[in-house]
């Protein structure tokens, strides 16, 4: 199973989406708030601007899309 990590901001409506998606479908995730000083370094890594950004397992998919996250999970 692949690791999943949701990189998101508390009043970002698609990062509820993705987290509401997740925990619908019962799928184990770590949250990252990326307005924490810990969420803002490993997110820096990245070398990313927006969110939400989904990791699954070594891939990375920018933005929320159903059909995306579902290729990339499988």
């Amino acid at each position: 199973m692949k690791r999943i990590i949701l990189y998101t901001m508390s009043n970002c409506p698609h990062c509820q989406t993705a987290k509401r998606y997740l925990e619908e479908k019962n799928i184990p995730f770590r949250l990252c708030n990326i307005k924490t000083a810990a969420g803002q370094k490993e997110f820096s890594k990245l070398n990313l601007r927006g969110v939400p950004v989904l990791k699954v397992g070594d891939q990375i998919l920018k933005g929320f899309d159903i059909k995306s996250f579902n290729a990339l999970y499988k």
